[in-house]
């Protein structure tokens, strides 16, 4: 019994330490995809403290885009690793 606890504790070990790297992954996607639109998409001159009608159409198309292009890449890298 003694084992089967000791290799339970490991698992839920690399279970958190999964959901870590992948909240870390989200965290980095999420503020790559904001800097990416806003750098693309809001002028360096804030005129008005709202965004513009312009601004928020490009940045509906940029985040679909990006995520478009986000969920290609994950599939292709999952089909192209090897079994194991």
């Amino acid at each position: 019994m003694a084992a089967n606890n000791k290799q339970s504790a490991i698992q839920k070990e690399q279970i958190i330490g999964m959901a870590e790297k992948e909240m870390e992954y989200r965290v980095e996607l999420f503020n790559k995809l904001t800097q990416t639109c806003f750098t693309k998409c809001i002028e360096n001159r804030h005129k008005e403290s709202e965004l513009n009608m312009g601004e928020n159409s490009c940045i509906d198309r940029c985040v679909s885009k990006y995520w478009q292009v986000t969920n290609l890449v994950g599939q292709m890298l999952g089909t192209s690793q090897p079994p194991m």
